[in-house]
């Protein structure tokens, strides 16, 4: 069995959009969603795919699992072609949709968890174990008898997830899973996905515009933008290549001139007649370790903290600085 769970070959998708001019009048233009989208992700790895409205993420995720059929390119998921063998992957793949609901409205939770048991053909046996463990570790014992139109957003959610993950799949896939939900909702589910990949090596892809998500759950980070991959690496990795600042906040014993002299920082700020300064670096440049030293140099430091760069503000000059290359007369367009 290979250890690639999805790869995708220059896979494209194209729709036909037709808008009307006039009462007779009717024109078409093609959109480009995905656009040459090549990517591997290996087993038991945890992968964020981030990106606007828009991007092509969920395009993406809906060619994976055999809903749409490419335009052109290629891509196997479980080492299947989906569209080819779209029971076979349904085997093998969870999906949870933030927004889209597999659960019976009118029917108590737990009988969702029954039906969806015999669709996947589970034995009784096989199907009790999971049961019981998927309901202790997300904590759903007590509203498993109530109708799921009844429960609260954060109870339906962790519904979702349970119901996606029941028959032990390969892969899991997260379309905005934590929409919606308040601080402690989301950190439990995020705390329950951890433990489900470092116990079952489940494969996890990630879509979301919550960056809390993917700083807590993801090694590794895809940016796409207009359907093209614009960056595959880790989180720390896309912060250096923006070139965006970490900041150190210092708390000294006595009030102390700016420290504007600070080898490879940047001051940023200075409160209470300089008891606090902040100081802003590039963690290619330099370490909180090193600006700590030299700082501690000059005066006596009683407390600190590092405030790390806001991952949001990241892609947003990833993007900037993309398309600004991509204007004419730029110097990657000469």
């Amino acid at each position: 069995m290979s250890d690639l769970v999805v790869e995708t070959h220059d896979l494209r998708r194209e729709f036909v959009v037709r808008t009307a001019r006039g009462r007779l009048r009717r024109t078409t233009t093609t959109v480009v969603a995905v656009d040459g989208l090549s990517v591997a992700i290996e087993a038991g790895a945890a992968v964020g795919s981030i990106g606007a409205n828009g991007a092509g993420k969920s395009t993406t995720i809906k060619m994976l699992t055999g809903i749409l059929v490419p335009t052109s390119g290629s891509v196997r998921t479980c080492g299947l072609e989906p569209v080819a063998h779209r029971r076979e992957v349904a085997r093998q793949v969870g999906v949870v949709f933030g927004q889209r609901s597999q659960l019976w409205w009118d029917l108590p939770l737990d009988e969702s968890f029954t039906i969806l048991g015999a669709l996947h053909r589970l034995g009784p046996r096989a199907l009790r174990a999971r049961h019981d463990e998927l309901v202790d570790r997300l904590e759903l014992a007590e509203f498993l008898g109530t109708p799921v139109r009844q429960l609260s957003l954060g109870q339906r959610m962790r519904g979702e997830v349970a119901a996606a993950l029941l028959h032990s799949p390969r892969l899991v896939v997260l379309d905005e899973p934590t929409i919606g939900l308040d601080v402690l909702s989301k950190e439990r589910l995020r705390r329950f996905l951890r433990e489900e990949r470092a116990e079952h090596g489940t494969t996890l892809l990630l879509t979301t515009h919550d960056m809390g998500d993917v700083e807590r759950l993801c090694d590794r980070v895809l940016v796409v933008d207009r359907g093209r991959l614009v960056y595959d690496g880790t989180l720390p990795g896309l912060v250096e290549r923006v070139g965006a600042d970490r900041v150190l906040t210092v708390d000294l014993a006595e009030p102390a001139p700016p420290l504007d002299a600070v080898p490879g920082t940047r001051l940023v700020g200075v409160e209470a007649d300089g008891l606090r300064q902040r100081l802003a670096f590039a963690p290619g440049d330099t370490t909180a370790a090193a600006v700590l030293a030299a700082v501690s140099a000059v005066a006596e430091v009683r407390d600190l903290g590092v405030e790390e760069p806001d991952v949001e503000d990241v892609v947003r000059r990833l993007y900037l600085s993309r398309r600004e290359d991509q204007q004419p007369g730029s110097a990657s367009n000469r």
